[in-house]
């Protein structure tokens, strides 16, 4: 896979953290570019439109949840994924993480070898196209070419991760999908996430849509009625 093509937002308040990661991914191909706070990051993300964007959370003027709330709201980088590496190992920062919009969730130290093989994990499985770009059941559209949900005439926008899970569980109504299968369809088996994370996306999907076909199976996983 040429990596040449694929942009790299570094977003961190430590300098050295900021050269040793850009040295390291410049070295596989990547292209990356570099920012110190949370809105010099909104800012480049909007002008360079990355494909990827690695935050740090705690900075000066703009903490990094802050600022991936803000980048969620731009739908120019709807596509665009965001991993947080931080020294925060707390549940709650994650869950905070998470539902700010992250698609991953990294604590520091990690070594740089596994630091990018996740990068390339995630890159890799955003471009699968392996479920039907448009579903319709019952009241409610699902259009991955917008980026959009329209419920009842109705568009509105969710984050990536609950765009994908609520694609996911809509593509085949009535199945039960397993926990394990979410998070391998939604966020990969090379990522590691909290047990929360699927029932924290779910809960926020409800809570936007107000969807009640999204049922919890005990023990198990969930599924959408139909």
């Amino acid at each position: 896979m040429d990596y040449n093509n694929f942009r790299i937002l570094l977003v961190d308040d430590e300098v050295d953290i900021l050269e040793f990661l850009g040295y390291n991914l410049r070295k596989e191909g990547f292209q990356v570019s570099t920012a110190n706070n949370g809105q010099s990051a909104i800012e480049k993300a909007q002008k360079e439109i990355p494909h990827l964007i690695i935050m740090d959370v705690m900075m000066p003027e703009m903490d990094g949840i802050t600022a991936v709330k803000e980048i969620r709201k731009i739908t120019a980088l709807n596509e665009t994924l965001i991993v947080f590496l931080t020294a925060r190992a707390e549940d709650h920062s994650q869950i905070s993480g998470f539902e700010a919009g992250a698609d991953d969730y990294v604590t520091k130290p990690i070594k740089i070898k596994v630091l990018v093989s996740r990068v390339i994990a995630l890159l890799k499985r955003s471009l699968r196209t392996d479920i039907k770009s448009v579903i319709e059941v019952n009241n409610l559209i699902i259009d991955e070419n917008r980026y959009v949900i329209i419920k009842e005439g109705n568009e509105m926008t969710l984050p990536k991760k609950e765009f994908k899970l609520l694609k996911l569980l809509a593509s085949s109504p009535n199945k039960v999908f397993s926990r394990d299968e979410i998070f391998s369809r939604v966020w990969g088996d090379d990522v590691i996430v909290g047990n929360r994370t699927i029932d924290v996306h779910v809960r926020k999907i409800r809570e936007k849509i107000g969807l009640e076909n999204i049922k919890t199976i005990k023990g198990v996983g969930y599924k959408f009625d139909a």
